[in-house]
Order: C-alpha cells, then sequence, then structure tokens
C-alpha cells in the first residue's frame, strides 16, 4: 500500500514523500535518490523493490532543491541541504503508525553520502546501509572530474548537463556548489561506528565516484562490508541489465545479512 504525503522540512520547504508499506512488516528502509535526482528514478524503483520483495516498508522522498515534486531549485542544491531534508523525513516518519527502528538506509550518490552520515552520527537507529556509487568526499569528488570541465565549470560559474533520467531537461549549478562540495569528506568521520553491515554496490566504468574511490572507503570501514563492482555500470544504474545486477546482489545481501 503506497501512501503519498507532503511534509515541510525544518526551512518551510514542501517534502514529496511517499511510504510503501508491506503487511507483516519485518522493517523499515529509507532509499534515498543522488544529487538531481528523484524518488520514481528506475535505480531507486529498483532498490526499493529488493527491500519491499523482503518485508520492508519502503520509505521514498524527493530532496528540495532536486527535479522531483518537492520545493527548490536544482541550482540551490548543496550536500548539507540534501542531509538536513534526509533526517526531517526520518523525524517526521518517527511519528507515524509504521515507523520501525533500527532501520535501513540506502541510497545513491549523494543519497549514499547521506545513509553513511546518519549511521555515523545515530548509529543506534540504524539496522544496515546499502550505500550505492557512494559521493565519498569533496576533493575525491574534484579530483574525479575532467579538467577541462572543471575549468569550464569556473570559468563560466555554471555545470550543464542533460537529465540522463529525464532526457531534455537541463540541470545546472553554480561553481558555488563545487566550492561547497570541497568541505565534506566521509573519511573523517567516526566510521568506526558503523558495526552494522554495509553493502557497497560500485560501477566500474563510474567517472563520478569511482570503484577505485570506493575501495579506498571500504578499507576504512569495518569488518560487516561487501562491495560489488558492477561491469560496464557507470554513474547510475539505467540499463536492464544494470538495474537486474543491482536487484539480485541487493537481494542476496537483505536475504543473508539482515
Amino acid at each position: 500500500m503506497k501512501n503519498s504525503y507532503f511534509i515541510k522540512n525544518r526551512k518551510g520547504k514542501k517534502i514529496a514523500v511517499t511510504a510503501d508499506l508491506v503487511s507483516d512488516q519485518k522493517g523499515l528502509a529509507f532509499v534515498i535518490h543522488g544529487l538531481g535526482g528523484f524518488k520514481q528514478q528506475p535505480q531507486i524503483q529498483t532498490i526499493a523493490a529488493a527491500f519491499k520483495d523482503n518485508g520492508y516498508s519502503v520509505v521514498l522522498f524527493d530532496s528540495t532543491n532536486s527535479i522531483g515534486e518537492s520545493d527548490g531549485k536544482l541550482e540551490d542544491a548543496t550536500v548539507q541541504g540534501y542531509y538536513e531534508d534526509l533526517e526531517d523525513v526520518i523525524s517526521w516518519s518517527a511519528t507515524q503508525p509504521w515507523y520501525q527502528e533500527p532501520f535501513c538506509l540506502s541510497g545513491h550518490s549523494l543519497g549514499g553520502y547521506g545513509s553513511f552520515l546518519f549511521a555515523t552520527r545515530n548509529p543506534e537507529k540504524v539496522l544496515a546501509i546499502a550505500p550505492i556509487q557512494p559521493f565519498i568526499s569533496g576533493q575525491l569528488s574534484f579530483e574525479s572530474t575532467p579538467k577541462n570541465e572543471l575549468e569550464d565549470w569556473q570559468r563560466t560559474g555554471w555545470q550543464i548537463k542533460e537529465s540522463r533520467s529525464r532526457p531534455g531537461l537541463i540541470k545546472k549549478l553554480p561553481w558555488s556548489h563545487m566550492q561547497v562540495r570541497l568541505n565534506h569528506d566521509l573519511l573523517k568521520e567516526d566510521l568506526d561506528k558503523l558495526k552494522m553491515p554495509i553493502l557497497i554496490v560500485a560501477g566500474d566504468l563510474d567517472q563520478s565516484t569511482p570503484a577505485e574511490q570506493q575501495r579506498i572507503l571500504y578499507d576504512r570501514l569495518p569488518d560487516k562490508k561487501e562491495l560489488f563492482v558492477v561491469k560496464g555500470a557507470p554513474h547510475g544504474f539505467f540499463s536492464q541489465e544494470h538495474l537486474d545486477e543491482l536487484y539480485k546482489i541487493l537481494d542476496h545481501w537483505i536475504k543473508n545479512k539482515l
């Protein structure tokens, strides 16, 4: 049963939330999209399906300052703003009858970063995390961005790209976004607090959060961890083949580790 809501974040902006509830709920999972994403993206829906098929109710939401149903413009997006929306959705969910702790967190890219960050700050609330191609740090993100793209971004003041999830939609980010992004670094967080099961999924053709960066993070984590690299996957899972592989990885992990 899907229930849709519009709630307010701490800044008074509208957030669109969907709670996809199962009967005989085994647990609860929050699934978070990445920068410039939205809750209906195939990769987000695939993650949600893996949890739901294993008895977990799933909460999805469109972050503010993205391209979904929530308030704001992408050009105003920040790493901190997306993370605060996650905190606000979890706080609101705690008032609902279906809320359950500890819960699972999974998200793509910036949503994966939020999963890690929330778990380091609230480990007692989190059963497990499954970050998919997570953003790790502003510095690593800077280093993985092609030099010519960085130069154009800084020179013009804008990064302009077409959305792969919504062809024809042009996404614009100001250079100030990268400048603020440089202030964020998961590797400086207390990762030793992450005693719960952790699954990282990377793509071997991902140029934004490359697999070699995921291995740096993986090596810093405690013991209950797994890393899968999907062959041929760019930053995001767009082909049905890659989506099916993502589902299989998550389904096996949920069945055997949770």
